[in-house]
Formats: structure tokens, C-alpha cells, sequence
């Protein structure tokens, strides 16, 4: 099969993307290290290691590299994960031209991303993304960062990768429900920028939750399409311009309060976070007026169908309203919420105020 290549061009940068079945296979290739002497470093998730030790090591073999093994969590992802794995790193003595490669999920990826940007001033930095949630999205656009107890990822830079290689083998060992958390940001994409691509998923959706490939590229490639075409326009989410990368955040406001109001705990994924943030974002979209009920019914009932959530219980509105107000893309008490016009047109509602949002959160929950 074909490896699909997208490259995302920012102002100062340019990142290849590989898409395809075994296409680690082809790291050495695309690494093109002209100096074997130079050491790189390679940060792995430890579950991902454990589940496919044998392949990742007979297609690092040939690059000279030390790895290091990191147990992954919400927690980890954190200015104590930095500094561990800083100083882990610095102990293997790292030149300007040591290669950072992350292998593993969002979280490592996430974490690795800063670290790559801020050590030695920043290295050159390659993803092997491993989650579906990764491939499709957190991979993609240069954002990273750390959470801290006030919320996610409010310590961070944006820093592009110079290769990301998206081998969809590691799909194989994720149970169904990380396949579906994923999924949830596939759909996301298909809401916020392309109509076709969600009539296309309407009728292919039990394919790719089932990995059946070619189907399952095309998915993950058109994602990472419609994502690369947003950022490369709005590298560093300017919320003033027309085409912000802003929308991109679509089901995240509630869905990442979501997340930290449940202290990141597992029983809660983060795709399942953003399915009951778009359900929200969704239904005020319809309550004031700008996105028709039949179109706002279709969405939610594909969430249904797909088995993801659309809303949660016991959920402590004035703690929700607090984490809100963390979000990081606010500014002056006034909300960046993302809303609908219609399918595949997505728009940053402004001057929408934290008393907006509890009247129209109010009215949808009667």
C-alpha cells in the first residue's frame, strides 16, 4: 500500500507527514541522518514499548540512538515528567543536532514536544504518533504542553515537529474504546471545516472504528488535511483573524473542563470529554438560532451511534464555570466559544461572556 505524504507549511517551517500501514519502516529514510556519530534520542511510551518492542527495534536499529522509557499518564504530564525526563535526557550529553523522537500517544507527545523546544533551545523534533486521538489531531499543528492543577496544557510553547510518521500497525493493540476517542476528533474535524467528509463518515464510521483499511487512511488522512490546512494559515491561534485555528477547538471548552474537574482519571478519555463539549456546543448553537435543529439533531445522533457520550452525570455547574474561565484562549472575561452555522462551518462566537454561556448552559438542560 501507498504511504500518503502531506507536508504543513508555516511561515518559518515546513513538517512532512507519512500516512500509511509500516511506515516507521521507512524512519531511516526520512530522518536523513547524514551523521551516524550524532546521538538521538528516542522517548517511548512504556505500554507502547512493551506491545511492540520487536517492531520498534528492528526499525530503530539502524539509527544511532539511545531510548529511553516513559510511563505515560495526565499526571506524568507535568512539570515533574519535564524535569525528569530532562535531566534523563541531558545525562546522554545531546548535541544541536541530536533528533528528539517521541513514540507514543498524545500525552508523550504533548510532554516531548516541550521538551524538544526548550532544551538546548530547542532540538529538531520527530513524532511516531500511536493513538488514533494522536495521528489525527494532538500530532498536528505544533501545539504542546503540561497541565497543571488550574488546567490543561497552560504551560507550553508552540514548536513544529520536522517529521511526524502516522503508522496506522499501531492501531492494532488500542482497545475499541480509545479507537472510538479518536474517532471523536475525526468527526470533529468533519463538523467544523467539510460537509462531504461528514456524509462520508455518516456511512463509513463502523469501517474505521473496525480499522479496515483503505477506508481508515483515508480518514485519518483527510483529518490530518483539514488540520494542516488550518494551521498553516493560523500557525499560533491569532483569535482575531477570520481563520483561526481557534475553531479547532470546537466541544473543548467544556470538554477539557470536563477533564480536569475529573482530575484527568481514565474513566473519563479526553475523546469522550470533546463528544459531550460538541453535544454542548452543539445545542447552543441551535438555541441561539444559528445552527438549524434537524443538523444539530444529525450530529448528536451520530455520536449516539458511534457510541461515544453525549452528556455527563453529576456535573457541578459552578465548578464547570469556574475551569472555563481558565481557558487560555480567553481574554478579558469574554469566552473564545466555538460555534456552528452549519455543517462544516464552524465560527468563533466574540463577546460571548461567562453569563452567556451559564443562560444558554441553563436553557439546553431543562
Amino acid at each position: 500500500m501507498m504511504l500518503k505524504k502531506i507536508f504543513l507549511k508555516t511561515k518559518n517551517h515546513t513538517c512532512r507527514i507519512i500516512i500509511g500501514k509500516n511506515s516507521l519502516k521507512k524512519i531511516y529514510k526520512y530522518l536523513n541522518i547524514r551523521n551516524q556519530k550524532t546521538l538521538n534520542i528516542i522517548i517511548a511510551d512504556s505500554k507502547v514499548y512493551n506491545q511492540h518492542k520487536k517492531y520498534i527495534n528492528d526499525n530503530i536499529k539502524n539509527i544511532n540512538s539511545k531510548i529511553i522509557i516513559f510511563n505515560v499518564s495526565e499526571k506524568n504530564k507535568s512539570m515533574n515528567g519535564y524535569f525528569r525526563l530532562i535531566n534523563k535526557i541531558l545525562k546522554l550529553k545531546p548535541d544541536r543536532n541530536t533528533k528528539i523522537i517521541i513514540i507514543g500517544g498524545g500525552m508523550l507527545g504533548d510532554l516531548g514536544g516541550f521538551i524538544a523546544s526548550t532544551i538546548l533551545r530547542g532540538l529538531n523534533l520527530i513524532l511516531v504518533p500511536t493513538t488514533l486521538l494522536s495521528q489525527v489531531d494532538s500530532s498536528i499543528g505544533g501545539k504542546n504542553g503540561i497541565n497543571n492543577r488550574f488546567g490543561k496544557n497552560l504551560v507550553g510553547t508552540f514548536y513544529q515537529p520536522d517529521l511526524i510518521i502516522t503508522d496506522t500497525n499501531f492501531l492494532k493493540s488500542l482497545p475499541k474504546r480509545q479507537i472510538k476517542s479518536g474517532y471523536a476528533e475525526i468527526f470533529k474535524h468533519s463538523i467544523i471545516k467539510d460537509k462531504k467528509y461528514f456524509y462520508w463518515l455518516e456511512k463509513n464510521y463502523k469501517n474505521i472504528l473496525s480499522l479496515k483499511e483503505p477506508l481508515l487512511i483515508h480518514a485519518i488522512y483527510k483529518s490530518i488535511k483539514i488540520k494542516s490546512n488550518i494551521v498553516s494559515k493560523d500557525e499560533k491561534e491569532n483569535t482575531n483573524f477570520a481563520e483561526s485555528r481557534a475553531i479547532l477547538n470546537f466541544g473543548h471548552t467544556v470538554g477539557h473542563a470536563i477533564e480536569v474537574m475529573n482530575n484527568y482519571k481514565n474513566n473519563i478519555t479526553h475523546g469522550e470529554a470533546i463528544s459531550i463539549g460538541i453535544t454542548y456546543a452543539v445545542k447552543i448553537s441551535m438555541n441561539l438560532n444559528y445552527l438549524p435543529s434537524k443538523k444539530a439533531d444529525r450530529i448528536i445522533e451520530h455520536l449516539i451511534n458511534v457510541g461515544l457520550p453525549i452528556k455527563i452525570k453529576y456535573l457541578n455547574l459552578n465548578k464547570l464555570y469556574s475551569y472555563i474561565t481558565y481557558d487560555k484562549k480567553n481574554i478579558n472575561n469574554k469566552l473564545k466559544f466555538i460555534l456552528l452555522k452549519d455543517i462544516g462551518k464552524a465560527f468563533i462566537k466574540k463577546n460571548f461572556t461567562l453569563n452567556n454561556f451559564k443562560r444558554n448552559f441553563i436553557e439546553i438542560n431543562k
